[in-house]
């Protein structure tokens, strides 16, 4: 065989290979005809979850899909804290999903996750009995970090803090038991939780119910107002 022949025979070749390669391509890129999910959901459901991935593979192919693309697309749904995607034989799209873990309602309309992180519930309903916070735009971890840190401290008084707001201004406010409003302020937070609680275990404990909120940003005492009534301040003994 002559140089040029040789020439020949491999260009011949490396034509039947990406001939046979395109062909072959062509053969596995199937419309994707099986999407399969797996995880263990308290909150959501299967068919929740599939309703909401079914437009992100719409009109994709299984070897041409973007399996980052899609995954960055999924964890836009708002129930969704981790996702994993995986192409499998022979025209499957397989996700693994790891819900959210509500802690708290945040600012009405989205929930807080363990680290603070506000997602969107809708179009499922919110869980029951879900602490009510609520501050500036990107200020959920400090929020959900100061109500932690607050709980201890009225699980000793055999209250429950129901309501916790960091105003933009930096005040904070916080509900008792679902009823009294407790008027923190922006400074000296620990000096004036222990005038409430002084003041709380001396007296207030007995007309918890009639207080409507209890104002300590005052320099000494604290000021409470009743419902039906005018407030009035109490000075520290």
């Amino acid at each position: 065989m002559t140089r040029r022949g040789a020439w020949w025979g491999i260009l011949l070749l490396g034509l039947v290979l990406i001939a046979g390669g395109r062909a072959l391509w062509l053969w596995l890129d199937r419309p994707i005809e099986r999407v399969s999910i797996r995880g263990e959901w308290e909150y959501v459901s299967a068919d929740y979850l599939r309703t909401q991935l079914a437009p992100l593979i719409q009109g994709t192919t299984w070897l041409s899909a973007d399996l980052g693309e899609i995954r960055d697309q999924a964890l836009k749904i708002g129930w969704l804290h981790e996702v994993r995607v995986a192409r499998e034989w022979p025209n499957t799209l397989a996700f693994e999903l790891v819900e959210q873990e509500p802690v708290a309602r945040w600012n009405d309309d989205f929930l807080l996750n363990t680290e603070g992180e506000a997602f969107a519930f809708a179009p499922l309903e919110a869980p029951s009995q879900l602490r009510d916070l609520a501050g500036p735009a990107g200020s959920g971890r400090e929020v959900l970090n100061y109500y932690r840190r607050l709980v201890p401290r009225f699980d000793a008084l055999s209250l429950e803090l129901t309501q916790l707001r960091l105003e933009p201004r930096g005040a904070w406010r916080f509900q008792l038991n679902d009823s009294a409003w407790v008027m923190l302020g922006r400074r000296q937070h620990e000096v004036r939780l222990a005038r409430l609680v002084a003041s709380w275990q001396r007296e207030l404990h007995q007309q918890a119910e009639l207080i409507r909120y209890v104002d300590l940003r005052y320099p000494n005492g604290v000021a409470v107002a009743w419902h039906g009534e005018s407030e009035f301040e109490q000075a520290e003994p």
